[in-house]
Order: C-alpha cells, then sequence, then structure tokens
C-alpha cells in the first residue's frame, strides 16, 4: 500500500529509534482509494536526529528551522516533518512561532480537517478526532473549533470549499457556520494563495453546490461578482439569476482551468449593463466585452498568469457572438477570430446554453448545428487562418508584393477562399493574387 522509496523513509526512521507515520492528504487519498500525488511524514525525530537516521539518502534542508527535511529516495522526494505545536497566529495565515513536541496526537490536534488528521505507518492507523469516520459519511470537519482553526489560518476556509468541490463531501454544519461567520479574514490571505485555493474549487465535481451554497466567500474574493447574487433576468430564457446561471455553467464546462474561470466570469458585467425594456423584459447588450475588461481586473488583482488572462479574456469578450450556423457563416466567423481558441469558446457557449431555461432550448442557441458545422469544416480543412492557404508570402513577393503588400495580399486571399470566391489550391490563389496585386499598382 506504501511504496517501497517511501517505506525505505519510514523504516530508517524507526530504526533509529523514532517513530514515523504517513500524514495528511497522502493517507486521506489512500482510505478514499486514490494514488496520493505526493508522501509526507511525520516523526518523533528532531530535524538534526532526522538527518542521522536518514544518512543513507540525499537530505535537503527544506524548512529545518519549522522541522522539515526532504529526503531524495529512489529519486523521488519525500518530506519529513518533526511533530511540532504552533504558537498564535497574529496574522491569521502563518504560526509567530513552532516548538517540537514528542506527541503525535499534539502534532495532529493542529492540523486543519479531521480527514487530513490520520497517521498510518503501513501497520497502525493513528486518528484521535475521527477522520476516518468523517471519511465515511463524506464529511469535511474542522479539528477541534472551527472558529480557531479558522483564525489561526484564515486560507482554511478555501481549502475546505476546495475538499468539499473536489471530493463531493458535505461540510459539517459547525464548521460551515464558522466559515460564514469568518470568511471576511480572506483578506489577510495572498492573491497568490487565493487564486490556487479558486482554481482548485472551480476544477471540483462538485463546484456547482459549493458555488450555490456559499456566495458570500466567493463574492468576498471576486466583489465584481456580488451584484450577480439575486440579479433577476428578466426573460424567459432563463429560470436562475444571474449567480445561480453562472455556477451552473461552471459545472457544466470541462474541467480545465482557463474554460472553467471564462465560466465563472463570463456573465460577470450583466447587472452593470441590464436594462428592462416596456414588456417587462431583461436585456444585457454589450455586458460581453464588459464582462472581459472586468475579468482582466479580476485575474490580475488575483495575479493569474498572463496567458492565462488573455484566454479567459478573449473567451468572455466573444461568448455571446451568434452566427448563423450555416458553413459560410461559421467559416466567416472562424476566420474572424482565428486568433482565439475557438475550441474553447465553442465548449463555453455550450455550457452557457445547458444553464438556461430548457423550454426555450431550441428557439435561445442553436449550438448543437453549429458545433456540428464547426466540427465539419474542421475536418475538411476549410482555411480560416492565412496560415492555412495554399500559398505562402515567398510565392507573393515573386508576383511583384513586397513588405506590407505580402501580408494585405494574404489577407485578401483568405477573404476570397472564406467567401468561397476562390478555390484554395496555389495556381487559383496565385491567380487572384496577381489580379489584387495588379489592380493596386
Amino acid at each position: 500500500m506504501i511504496p517501497k522509496y517511501v517505506e525505505a523513509v519510514i523504516s530508517a526512521l524507526k530504526k533509529n529509534g523514532h517513530e514515523a507515520y504517513l500524514v495528511g492528504g497522502c493517507v486521506r487519498d489512500m482510505l478514499l482509494g486514490s494514488e496520493p500525488f505526493d508522501y509526507d511524514v511525520t516523526t518523533s525525530a528532531l530535524p538534526e536526529e532526522t538527518k542521522r537516521a536518514l544518512s543513507g539518502f540525499k537530505v535537503i534542508e527544506t524548512g529545518i528551522a519549522h522541522g522539515t527535511v526532504t529526503a531524495v529516495s529512489d529519486g523521488k522526494s519525500v518530506e519529513i516533518t518533526t511533530y511540532r505545536a504552533d504558537g498564535e497566529y497574529t496574522d491569521h495565515r502563518r504560526p509567530d512561532s513552532v516548538s517540537f513536541t514528542k506527541s503525535l496526537r499534539e502534532d495532529l490536534s493542529r492540523r486543519d480537517f479531521t480527514v487530513n488528521a490520520i497517521a498510518f505507518d503501513g501497520c497502525e492507523i493513528v486518528d484521535p478526532f475521527g477522520g476516518r469516520e468523517d471519511l465515511e459519511k463524506r464529511m469535511i470537519r474542522a479539528v477541534g473549533d472551527p472558529e480557531k482553526r479558522f483564525d489561526e489560518d484564515a486560507l482554511r476556509i478555501l481549502r475546505a470549499l476546495r475538499f468539499a468541490s473536489k471530493l463531493g463531501f458535505e461540510i459539517e454544519s459547525g464548521t460551515k457556520a464558522a466559515i460564514r461567520k469568518k470568511y471576511h479574514l480572506l483578506s489577510c490571505v495572498s492573491s497568490e494563495r487565493v487564486y490556487s485555493e479558486l482554481c482548485g474549487i472551480l476544477l471540483g465535481d462538485n463546484v456547482c453546490s459549493v458555488l450555490l451554497e456559499f456566495p458570500e466567500v466567493i463574492c468576498h474574493i471576486i466583489p465584481e461578482l456580488r451584484e450577480s447574487v439575486g440579479c433577476d433576468q428578466m426573460t424567459p430564457y432563463h429560470i436562475y439569476d444571474v449567480y445561480g446561471h453562472t455556477a451552473r455553467v461552471v459545472a457544466n464546462a470541462r474541467k480545465d482551468k482557463i474554460l472553467r474561470l471564462a465560466a465563472l466570469l463570463h456573465d460577470v458585467a450583466k447587472p452593470k449593463m441590464k436594462t428592462v425594456d416596456s414588456r417587462g423584459r431583461g436585456h444585457f447588450k454589450g455586458h460581453a466585452p464588459e464582462g472581459a475588461k472586468t475579468a482582466e481586473t479580476v485575474l490580475k488583482r488575483l495575479r493569474a498568469e498572463s496567458e492565462t488572462v488573455k484566454r479567459v479574456c478573449e473567451l468572455i469578450a466573444l461568448h455571446d457572438e451568434r452566427p448563423e450556423a450555416n458553413e459560410r457563416s461559421v467559416l466567416r466567423y472562424m476566420a474572424k477570430y482565428s486568433y482565439a481558441d475557438l475550441d474553447r469558446l465553442t465548449e463555453l457557449r455550450r455550457a452557457d446554453n445547458l444553464a438556461k431555461n430548457p423550454d426555450h432550448k431550441g428557439e435561445n442557441d442553436d449550438i448543437d448545428r453549429f458545433e456540428e458545422v464547426y466540427r465539419k469544416l474542421l475536418l475538411e480543412g476549410a482555411p480560416y487562418k492565412v496560415s492555412q492557404l495554399r500559398i505562402n508570402g515567398g510565392e507573393i513577393a515573386e508576383l511583384g508584393a513586397d513588405g506590407r503588400e505580402i501580408g494585405e495580399t494574404l489577407s485578401h486571399l483568405l477573404s476570397l477562399a472564406v467567401e468561397g470566391r476562390v478555390e484554395n489550391e496555389n495556381n487559383a490563389l496565385k491567380s487572384a493574387a496577381k489580379s489584387y496585386i495588379q489592380a493596386k499598382k
């Protein structure tokens, strides 16, 4: 059950008279029948004792002041941390001081949730806080007093939501109440850590339930979403408010970070752009490009990767485009937005459509037909980018064009090919290029 390279580390510590256990997420995952991503060991040995016991391994002093070293076993890294007790958490993130202890129970008592406070050495399971029972109940419960746990480290609030989303677990009522009381402490957490946990929440199978149950937490870290909660769309095409619709779009989207971030923020500008006509129907003209601007502000504040910001904002800006679902219109659309990630854009439109009123699906969007045509054109290799033309810049230059003219000619040829006015074949393209160049002289 325990990989040999990890077992070797535990065995070396035990042979030198120390206690040693796997602890935390790896034990939780093993008990759930999943393969852990990495393995953490906790031990009664002090850091210098750990180093001596592991003299047969390469040991890296990754965090020795806090009791952590990393052993390289069979080419793989294993973190080993001395049993410890934490001091006060005055910044709501990290302990002001750390002291070492010989008590495994004391070490486990400082951990966030019962399902992460289980230790296992290959033979014995140590579970003083009922973590295994909570795993069976599919429940996230804080170790000890939940308010104290969140006061110590506010990031645990988002970790609770991430575990609930990823594992499909319910959050225990007392822990849930503490989240609602303490979520304002998330202001003490760095943007980078908030972003990382938010992405983890969004990529879970149970994301819709988490978003719907904890809008106050999500809107605290993204205040721009607050007006979406309770914003009636006032249209027969929607049966949910903007926030409820958004949660369902996220869940409908494939588990891809860029796609789900775009889903979360795709309608962020709807409340701002809402107008109501004389019939009492809501309209949101311009919400897509305005939403892209807002999303850029949000994602940059969260320190998202620049490429992620770019891709997400492109998707949001274009998600409300509705070309006719015939080959010529779809090909024009593909050519116009060839710079964008059209596969993800199609997926976002589908996820958006699925979160609308099913009674109006046919009237609301012909996404099925659009996607059918889009996939057919891709399969056939229909040209929608200059790079797909069966002529290149060098051949254009040989016809008498130079500098900017070459690019302009290629763009012209692409327009002709998209409109079906010239075949994407070298001789036909050369002839059309020659006519265009001569006409420009």
